[in-house]
């Protein structure tokens, strides 16, 4: 009898800590204090390089040099993916955090580059901004996901989604097999925004996006594969997903500058970014 309720409590421990989630499978919460800083920096770099950070000036390649410098300073394995673009040398910034299935990749992306008219801080600052967040509280949780987690920082896309058309392009087709499902976040922090525009394509992302969403009585809108860098996945065959908040009164203008961007709607797309990709990195 002894033994058997030694096997029985053994069993109930085994059963409650299988139905107890791991710790670094919980999505964090930031804040905007963890979030504008980057918007921050991103404007400083467009003021001292000539109003902009579009492809193939100083503001874009020192926009990618801060991106990378606290992916790496993070543990991110990053990578350069060069390009070339009306004469100029343009990047796409890749980052790999270790660990995963390498046959299982979740891949999330936004475009890093400006128009030339102004400092592209709501587009697309504020996808750059969400996307490294994300991938610095995947660092600051230590987190061990099933799938393995891959971010890029997109150059050239307001050249007509050159950078990542030129990524996808070089994989090989046995690299974009690996790739479960691409994330894309293009305009996070619109002012006065009605609703967040969901991609419909991968149904796990965009139930992921429409469930965080919905549990917290915010609008959003379905929309289709179309208007970013998703569109080079998704013409390669690779389900997408994500969302934007849509266009406003400075979008391509000089006037897109921080103060462009509704901190309020920025934190809230980081969070509901960071749960997606906790969601999808423990699926197989």
């Amino acid at each position: 009898m002894a033994v058997a309720l030694g096997l029985c409590a053994a069993l109930v421990g085994a059963s409650a800590a299988a139905a107890e989630p791991r710790a670094d499978l919980v999505p964090p919460v930031v804040t905007a204090d963890q979030v504008m800083p980057h918007l921050d920096a991103l404007q400083r770099i467009a003021d001292r390089d000539g109003g902009n950070r579009a492809h193939g000036t100083r503001g874009y390649r020192d926009s990618v040099a801060y991106v990378k410098a606290a992916l790496d300073k993070a543990g991110f394995r990053t990578t350069l993916h060069r390009f070339t673009h009306d004469g100029a040398t343009g990047y796409n910034l890749v980052a790999d955090w270790p660990g995963g299935d390498p046959g299982h990749v979740v891949f999330a992306g936004a475009h890093l580059d400006s128009v030339e008219a102004g400092p592209g801080i709501n587009d697309n600052g504020s996808g750059s901004a969400a996307l490294l967040a994300t991938a610095l509280e995947v660092s600051r949780a230590g987190l061990t996901p099933d799938r393995h987690l891959r971010f890029a920082w997109w150059g050239a896309e307001e050249a007509g989604m050159v950078g990542s058309t030129a990524y996808v392009r070089d994989l090989s087709a046995a690299e974009r097999d690996r790739i479960d499902v691409y994330l894309n976040v293009d305009m996070a922090g619109t002012k006065d925004i009605r609703q967040w525009l969901v991609v419909h394509d991968d149904p796990a992302a965009a139930e992921a996006f429409e469930g965080w969403f919905a549990a917290r009585n915010l609008p959003t809108f379905e929309i289709g594969i179309g208007g970013s860098d998703h569109v080079s996945f998704g013409d390669a065959g690779i389900p997408v997903g994500g969302f934007a908040t849509g266009i406003d009164d400075c979008t391509h203008d000089a006037c897109d500058r921080v103060e462009n961007v509704d901190p309020q709607t920025e934190t809230l797309s980081t969070n509901a970014f960071i749960s997606a990709v906790w969601q999808l990195a423990a699926r197989r």
